[in-house]
């Protein structure tokens, strides 16, 4: 109520110079003069506005049930500037956090040691490293050649958002909205910010498939000392030192770096588009719903932006972006889950003899460019560190995967991001806000092939078929030039680097090759990517192409993509399972057809994967004995357990009393979590199934618990129920009670589970631990269900029911920080209005005008 209250005591301002504004943010942030970020006259493609004394920019924004803004204005400088402001109301101490550290300033403000608040794309590294990564690979140069090659929409759209979050910067620091944001509103580091802010925010999100996954390696990646007149005998110990590594790369194998997208454990998503053969009506449909960050800078923030005539879009973006990446607008409806394809690769240069900062291409010694970067430190020295790039993209550090992997005099390892190049993904996305149809929609994916690291499905008003794609920004690497160019050593990290190339960087014939249709050089063209329309359905889980619908598989991509197994998980499975039983009538809701009705139950009703199918057989042979004697236990995932002895019974009775759902009152789930969780990390599937996966039946293999598997199973089970048992959780006790995220000292019960150790489509997935306060989501680590939609185009209108399932506002002041969390707790979908109309009757309707 006290939002509220504030919300209509805001009045319109009257007009600000924007000029004085920007002036007056003092950025920059040691980039090197970029004249986006600090107080230099504005770059080519970005011009102040015109002194006309006209407002600079203008919006209106509406809000909704659940707080969800409308922004309107009549240009699209206006509807970016309403934008900057609404994101900065519901999210300001994140977004200012965010803005440092994108900026390299995190070890200025809060010191070099401390990790990063939130976790995200690019993990929890220490400040330092990641202010050095940031001011490394974010670089005056790379973020002005980024800005000057987007249209002249997005570059308005930027330089409004700017302006817009720091008109609520200017407006909190003046002494509005008492009460809010008390985490950071008195904090210095809380300032306006420029367009420049904004680009580096974009560009980050581009490489998070990439260089995202190695911010320390890089960030840490020092050129040794000079071997400049050291003995001309070198060469032969060159040679030896070569040997050295090889026999060490095979005595130790080399640890796998984490290369998926939020680390070791990845995210995740699911989506569906069912065409109308799968609808049964006129309207095909699309179900989104990205497994991401409930915290930090990735998170989503839902909204819809209209410039009348021209623009009229409703989703969600990551914070700090300013078009909507994941939506629908009148005419088209889209969402996106991480790809298995890699976009990144590795390249071993050979050095030139005494010097470690030249390598050789083609007999020939290429420089290596350095750059000298200082970073601020609080309480401390300024740090300062060279760190060097290459034509193929920055050294990296591989020392930790093995000190084998080291810069050493000889060899040093490159990193190429195929984003890094990409300037092409969010004029992508602003083509999309504004596709007509579905077939422009796809078009415009061919054309651009710039979408960074998510497959797509989508559906159109009028379009009988459901749309697949995964075309992407990604390396083209032949198997003919992997099997010349793969150096030793990348053959000895094949393993740890799955599917990346890792070539030889002193041969121009190893670079990354360009199909003829290629829009970017060296990657793979739209032609030879995988997509695929169906009339039923199609829908990923986070695997690769092959199995977008199981009656038409898609194989014959290159390898780099990901093979039939990759990605296949248990919620995979389900996933289908799923929407053949929907189409087929079998999974016991009415009818044979993808209604919006079915759909919002179906993908909610938390069943279990492995539950279901392995439950009776596992119970069998682990409660077949009364007492099971635990030897200490190690789960690398799960956590320690130590040796002890358990009764089986009470546990057992609850399983097999438990309706195999992660459902709010579902009793005994957390004993299946326990014990599962261990299974799958501890027991080899070859000795756990009698059946193996197999690609000629994989929505029905693995099968068939093995009873030589019981005694390892017994002790999974048994070290579950002592962790059972720690903890202040009976053996059924409803999820409710342990799955939960608290708001304003209200536990809110949550359901859903994690998803691909036990097979759930339902993903609620957290890091802490049962006996330590529970499946709490109250924590920094949580990935779990975001912002959901289902959307579909009935004669005329546009129906969409969404959740943001954490909710607008991450201000615990704010009247939206768990409005839609209770309403995500009871199910309870929001028909989000679209129309003006719709917006205008909306019992929650208020407005505001802004103009600057």
């Amino acid at each position: 109520m006290q939002q509220r209250q504030l919300w209509r005591a805001t009045r319109p301002l009257g007009l600000l110079a924007i000029a004085a504004t920007l002036a007056a943010c003092g950025g920059g942030g040691g980039n090197n003069g970029f004249s986006f970020a600090g107080t230099a006259p504005p770059a080519p493609g970005n011009p102040a506005p015109p002194s006309t004394g006209a407002p600079a920019f203008k919006a209106e924004i509406r809000r909704t049930a659940m707080g969800v803004p409308h922004i309107k204005a009549a240009d699209w400088g206006g509807v970016g500037y309403g934008y900057g402001y609404a994101q900065a109301q519901d999210n300001l101490c994140t977004m200012a956090d965010a803005f440092l550290t994108y900026r390299g300033e995190r070890s200025k403000n809060f010191g070099a040691d401390a990790l990063l608040v939130y976790p995200g794309t690019i993990g929890r590294p220490k400040n330092i490293e990641s202010d050095f990564f940031h001011k490394h690979v974010l670089s005056s140069e790379t973020i002005d050649a980024f800005a000057q090659a987007q249209p002249d929409k997005l570059k308005q759209l930027v330089e409004g958002f700017a302006a817009g979050y720091s008109r609520y910067v200017r407006d909190l620091k003046g002494g509005g909205e008492a009460g809010a944001h008390a985490a950071c509103r008195g904090e210095a580091w809380v300032a306006p910010i420029a367009a420049g802010d904004i680009w580096r925010r974009l560009y980050a999100a581009n490489l998070t498939a990439g260089y995202g996954n190695f911010v320390t390696q890089i960030a840490s990646a020092v050129a040794p000392a000079s071997t400049a007149g050291q003995a001309q005998a070198s060469a032969r110990a060159l040679r030896r030192a070569q040997g050295t590594q090889l026999a060490a790369l095979r005595t130790q194998p080399p640890k796998a770096p984490a290369l998926e997208v939020g680390g070791k454990h990845g995210v995740g998503s699911n989506m569906y588009a069912f065409g109308t053969a799968g609808t049964g009506d006129d309207s095909a449909l699309q179900f989104g719903n990205p497994h991401w960050y409930w915290r930090g800078p990735d998170r989503f923030y839902q909204a819809q932006l209209t410039i009348p005539g021209e623009l009229d879009v409703s989703g969600a973006s990551f914070l700090g972006v300013p078009l909507i990446l994941i939506g629908f607008n009148q005419n088209v409806a889209w969402s996106h889950t991480v790809s298995a394809a890699r976009r990144f690769g590795l390249y071993e240069l050979v050095l030139a003899e005494g010097d470690p900062t030249s390598y050789l291409r083609d007999g020939k010694p290429v420089k290596m460019k350095p750059s000298t970067i200082a970073v601020d430190v609080k309480g401390g020295p300024a740090q300062t560190r060279t760190l060097y790039k290459s034509e193929y993209g920055p050294l990296i550090n591989l020392a930790g995967m093995s000190p084998a992997l080291a810069w050493s005099p000889r060899t040093a390892f490159a990193i190429r991001d195929i984003n890094a190049d990409n300037f092409r993904a969010f004029r992508t996305w602003l083509r999309w806000d504004q596709a007509k149809s579905l077939d422009e929609f796809i078009a415009i994916q061919r054309e651009e092939a710039g979408i960074p690291w998510v497959n797509t499905t989508a559906v159109g008003r009028g379009s009988a078929k459901a749309w697949y794609a995964d075309i992407t920004a990604v390396p083209n690497v032949s198997p003919q030039q992997t099997a010349r160019c793969t150096t030793a050593v990348g053959q000895l990290l094949a393993t740890a680097l799955e599917r990346v190339p890792v070539f030889d960087g002193s041969r121009s014939e190893c670079d990354w090759q360009t199909d003829p249709d290629s829009v970017q050089k060296g990657a793979v063209g739209p032609s030879r990517m995988p997509s695929l329309l169906r009339d039923d359905y199609v829908a990923n889980m986070n695997a690769s192409a092959w199995l977008t619908n199981p009656n038409e598989r898609l194989t014959g991509y290159p390898a780099i993509f990901g093979g039939v197994e990759t990605g296949f998980t248990t919620r995979s499975r389900l996933g289908h399972l799923m929407a053949q039983g929907r189409l087929n009538g079998t999974d016991g809701y009415a009818g044979k057809t993808a209604t919006a009705a079915t759909v919002q139950r179906m993908v909610l009703d938390s069943r279990v994967y492995t539950a279901e199918r392995f439950k009776a057989q596992v119970l069998a042979l682990v409660c077949a004995v009364p007492r099971i004697d635990v030897a200490a236990y190690n789960d690398p995932y799960l956590g320690d357990t130590p040796a002890g002895s358990v009764r089986t019974a009470e546990a057992c009775a609850a399983l097999r009393a438990w309706d195999d759902t992660d459902n709010i009152d579902a009793r005994g789930a957390h004993v299946w979590d326990e014990f599962w969780g261990r299974v799958e990390n501890a027991i080899p599937k070859n000795d756990l199934y009698a059946v193996p996966f197999s690609t000629e039946d994989p929505l029905n293999t693995p099968r068939e618990i093995r009873g030589s598997a019981a005694d390892a199973l017994r002790q999974a089970f048994g070290a579950a129920l002592m962790r059972v048992e720690a903890s202040p959780y009976p053996v059924n006790a409803p999820r409710g009670d342990y799955l939960f995220v608290t708001r304003n000292g209200r536990k809110i019960p949550l359901f859903g589970g994690m998803s691909d150790l036990t097979g759930v489509f339902t993903t609620t997935a957290t890091f802490n631990r049962l006996d330590r306060g529970g499946y709490s989501l109250d924590g920094d680590s949580v990935i779990a269900n975001s912002y959901m939609q289902i959307v579909r185009f009935p004669a005329g209108k546009v129906e969409a029911d969404t959740f943001l399932t954490y909710s607008l506002s991450d201000d615990p002041a704010s009247a939206h920080h768990a409005d839609y969390t209770r309403a995500y707790s009871a199910k309870q979908w929001l028909r989000v209005p679209y129309t003006e109309a719709e917006i205008a009757a909306d019992p929650a309707y208020r407005s505001v005008a802004l103009s600057e």
